[in-house]
């Protein structure tokens, strides 16, 4: 018995996922079993959920549940940007890959959980769905797991262009400086005699401005990397703007 087959395109920022005969503007044929879904025929081919946008079959909008037909030409198209995520405020989690892009969002003020180890991509998928966050990742198959609350593919290994991805993809709001970078609480302003303590003698000659973390206390001042972190705020901000008060 012949099995249905339908003509199968996806957008252009998609084609990175798929087999080359798919990476045509005119697309391919693709040979469906006649009772599964369009949602497991684009995932079949590599493309996470999390990265396809509006599904189109024969010009009509249709869901990743409709189950395609012979003969239906199929678009699918990449998510649209920027992002918006229902139902809870932004936040985000991250994979043992992205350490540098975590520290980077927290310097921006931005909710980044990171997991510094390999917790396992069941443990991650639950920790998305608990806390309604997110999920981070450059593995495409932690993406496809279903009790994901949400999740986005990060298309760079460069920590640069991961940022900018992120930032235009979901327009989080930005609030520099009010992050710790090693554990994501809350920044206060710290009186130099509370934290003394924990400062070498050099630091606490030097510098007189500090803020603590709440959660691991860990005490901040204007450093001999702060001209580098400025660079990295003072780019995103002209970019993307502050959208914090």
């Amino acid at each position: 018995m012949n099995r249905p087959e339908i003509h199968l395109s996806v957008a252009p920022e998609l084609r990175l996922f798929v087999p080359s005969a798919y990476r045509a503007d005119t697309g391919a044929t693709l040979v469906t079993d006649g009772v599964s879904t369009l949602g497991h025929a684009v995932e079949s081919l590599g493309v996470p959920l999390t990265e396809a946008g509006r599904l189109l079959a024969d010009g009509r909008p249709v869901t990743v549940s409709h189950i395609p037909h012979a003969g239906e030409r199929v678009e699918v198209s990449a998510v649209e940007r920027p992002q918006r995520v229902p139902g809870a405020p932004l936040r985000f989690l991250l994979d043992v890959h992205l350490g540098t892009l975590a520290r980077r969002l927290r310097l921006l003020g931005v909710d980044a959980a990171y997991e510094s180890e390999d917790i396992g991509d069941p443990a991650l998928a639950a920790y998305s769905a608990r806390d309604r966050r997110v999920l981070l990742s450059r593995d495409r198959g932690l993406l496809r797991r279903r009790e994901l609350w949400a999740g986005a593919y990060v298309y760079s290994d460069k920590p640069d262009a991961q940022l900018r991805d992120v930032l235009e993809r979901f327009a989080p709001a930005l609030d520099p400086w009010t992050r710790c970078t090693a554990c994501n609480g809350e920044l206060r302003d710290a009186d130099k005699d509370a934290v003394q303590g924990l400062l070498e003698a050099g630091t606490e000659r030097t510098y007189d401005v500090f803020a603590q973390c709440v959660v691991c206390e860990r005490v901040y001042w204007r450093g001999a990397h702060h001209a580098r972190l400025e660079a990295i705020v003072a780019a995103a901000v002209a970019e993307f703007g502050r959208t914090t008060v």
